[in-house]
């Protein structure tokens, strides 16, 4: 097969819903859908403010076998509010984790799986949003002793805000190129420290500072997949045999410390970090 052919064969997982990239990733016709559209989980807060709700509110929780182990995938919708994170989304979210960490309290394993695509909180329940993904995170950080938390970082929106720090808090994070990952989008930081300080329409730039293979290169995110529905179920499967990390990254404070110190903020280049940082990722 040419490389012509190897693309054409490839099925995006980035041009999906939150809810075929659930199905796509669990075990062929085990998928069964938790607090779905029916149940009308709607945010009680968007129509105060003209906003139109979904009656998902943009997260799908999904049940199922990944590699023929019980499985829980949480996967945020990018297509609703930029896939930002309000009361109920976070809540559903956060209830999987905890759902799941129960499991393994009750003697049962399940592998949980979180598909990011989020530009972090929804700014209509600002204060909601963030208490909510301080719930997610800690869900994490209990859940992660006792089994790898995998997260994916699918498309175009990324991951940014709160649920980057919900992103690096996994185990094991998976990442296309054509995603993207930090604390603060381009536009924000544009929009507070000006165009001189960032061109948030400079793509080639945005995506060499912040872009999945810049992140992969610098070891934030372990794996490195083209868009690809089977790469990302490869990827995920091959985390969780992996086991758990010896230590996770954000235990890794000293290490990270050190990595800073190296770095002149004054001048940093992409390249420059990936030669810093690369020797010990």
């Amino acid at each position: 097969m040419n490389a012509h052919d190897s693309f054409i064969a490839r099925h995006s997982f980035i041009e999906l819903t939150a809810r075929e990239r659930a199905r796509a990733l669990l075990d062929p016709g085990t998928s069964r859908e938790l607090l779905g559209p029916f149940d009308r989980l709607e945010s009680p807060w968007l129509a105060m403010q003209n906003v139109v709700c979904q009656s998902d509110d943009g997260a799908v929780i999904a049940r199922g076998t990944l590699g023929g182990e019980p499985a829980v995938i949480a996967a945020i919708e990018p297509a609703f509010q930029g896939g930002s994170i309000g009361e109920v989304s976070g809540a559903k979210i956060a209830a999987s984790l905890e759902f799941a960490l129960r499991e393994f309290e009750a003697g049962r394993a399940i592998r949980p799986v979180i598909l990011f695509e989020t530009g972090g909180v929804r700014l209509q329940e600002a204060n909601l949003g963030l208490a909510v993904i301080a719930e997610i995170q800690a869900a994490i950080v209990a859940l992660r002793r006792h089994v790898p938390v995998v997260g994916v970082i699918g498309g175009m929106v990324g991951c940014f805000g709160g649920m980057s720090l919900a992103a690096a808090l996994c185990s094991y994070l998976v990442m296309t190129r054509q995603a993207r990952l930090g604390m603060n989008g381009p536009e924000v930081i544009e929009q507070e420290a000006g165009v001189e300080e960032l061109d948030s329409r400079d793509r080639k730039l945005i995506w060499s500072m912040i872009g999945g293979e810049q992140r992969a290169a610098v070891g934030l995110v372990d794996t490195l997949v083209e868009d690809d529905t089977d790469q990302v179920r490869d990827a995920v499967l091959s985390a969780f045999e992996s086991g758990l990390p010896q230590s996770h990254r954000t235990e890794q404070v000293d290490k990270q410390l050190e990595r800073l110190a190296r770095v002149d903020p004054s001048a940093i280049d992409p390249a420059v970090l990936r030669t810093l940082w690369q020797g010990d990722a």
